[in-house]
């Protein structure tokens, strides 16, 4: 089916359940966690769970949603068909160069909301207007409005082949650039590897080999000496992150249940994600406000949590497979943006041999989920580095 236009919009029975379900909660004891050391704190999530009953308002986040255009689609393919959102906003500019940008989990489309206007339209933050980009977000298949996914073997790589049609079958843009961090890093470097044809270039707010789910983290001695210190972080980070890949790749039913049902178990595993992946000192509203993580949970609420949980599974029992045996394995010109709080820095001569790196960037400060905590500084690299390939 061609896109059709999408409305965010949901119902008020689902609304009313929510308020129901968030009114009667069976709050577990949480001795000694006020650093989070077990999880997210029993305190500030009942700080967080009252505003979200008594003064969030999700219309009005609707309405924000609503002023960017969205779209659905439903892509077939041999195991079934995949629906497909996504907003698709058009460049204002001379020759707009199209730009896929992909998000991550504990991500959705959403994080992007800060980069898409001062991408599309630069002179209106103060930009060359030659800088612009058609800028499509989609929500990974079966996460957030990408719902639901009633097939199995969706993973980051099929989710490339996936784009690709979407870019250049649906939306008619034969080349173009892409974007991502998180998931969204494996689907651009997966283009880049797989479909550099058809990729201007491919920008990274984090770096990983696609070969993720079998490749072991780089030791001390890969590190220059000058940046020994990336070792000891991303070990010290990645601290936060086994249980998250753990479970979600071994048996995600199980915590599709507890997701799908309690509103609260979803806001706590989203919440201790954001406090320890972003930078902040301790206060995950640094970085975030109520208004955001409420509004984060509530995608995944009404959209269901199963694809997503599932989306590692898959990854991890269909393991990448190189498309070629080229040097450098992305091919497309690649440009990675480092930031310092991010969950793994790869050694800066691993990046140089495994991409076409034209740009490589350490910023001054952000974490894991780069559009939404630094999106001026984002958007500013993202720029500079398409600006040479617009003339290629």
């Amino acid at each position: 089916m061609a896109p059709e236009p999408f409305t965010v919009h949901v119902t008020d029975d689902v609304l009313a359940d929510l308020q129901h379900r968030l009114s009667h909660i069976r709050w577990p004891d949480d001795v000694g966690n006020a650093d989070w050391r077990y999880g997210a704190n029993r305190a500030y999530l009942e700080e967080l769970v009252e505003y979200w009953r008594t003064g969030y308002d999700w219309r009005a986040q609707e309405e924000r949603m609503n002023s960017y255009a969205h779209f659905r689609t439903v892509l077939d393919d041999p195991g079934g068909d995949v629906p497909i959102h996504f907003i698709h906003e058009r460049g204002v500019g001379p020759a707009p160069v199209p730009l896929v940008l992909t998000h991550g989990w504990p991500w959705s489309f959403w994080d992007f909301e800060k980069v898409i206007r001062p991408l599309t339209d630069p002179a209106a933050y103060g930009g060359d207007p030659a800088d612009a980009f058609d800028v499509v977000v989609p929500s990974l298949p079966g996460f957030a409005f990408s719902t639901p996914l009633r097939r199995t073997g969706i993973n980051f790589h099929r989710t490339a082949d996936l784009w690709v049609r979407l870019m250049r079958d649906e939306l008619g843009y034969d080349r173009f650039g892409a974007q991502g961090g998180d998931w969204g890093q494996l689907v651009t470097s997966q283009l880049g590897h797989k479909y550099p044809q058809h990729l201007v270039g491919a920008h990274l707010s984090l770096s990983l080999p696609l070969d993720f789910f079998e490749a072991q983290l780089p030791a001390a001695a890969d590190y220059a000496e000058d940046e020994r210190h990336w070792f000891h972080h991303t070990r010290a980070r990645m601290e936060h992150a086994t249980s998250h890949i753990a479970v979600q790749s071994t048996d995600p039913q199980n915590l599709a249940y507890a997701m799908h049902d309690s509103p609260v178990a979803l806001l706590a595993w989203l919440v201790d994600r954001r406090r320890w992946w972003s930078d902040n000192t301790g206060d995950v509203e640094e970085r975030f406000s109520r208004d955001d993580l409420i509004t984060l949970t509530m995608l995944y609420w009404v959209g269901g949590f199963v694809g997503t949980a599932r989306f590692y599974w898959e990854a991890a029992h269909d393991l990448w497979r190189p498309s070629h045996d080229a040097t450098p394995v992305v091919t497309a010109p690649t440009g990675v943006a480092v930031f310092p709080n991010e969950l793994v820095v790869m050694p800066r001569v691993w990046m140089q041999r495994y991409y076409d790196l034209r740009r490589l960037t350490y910023m001054k400060s952000g974490g894991h989920f780069a559009p939404a905590e630094e999106p001026e500084a984002l958007v500013e690299d993202v720029q500079e580095f398409f600006r040479p390939l617009r003339r290629a």
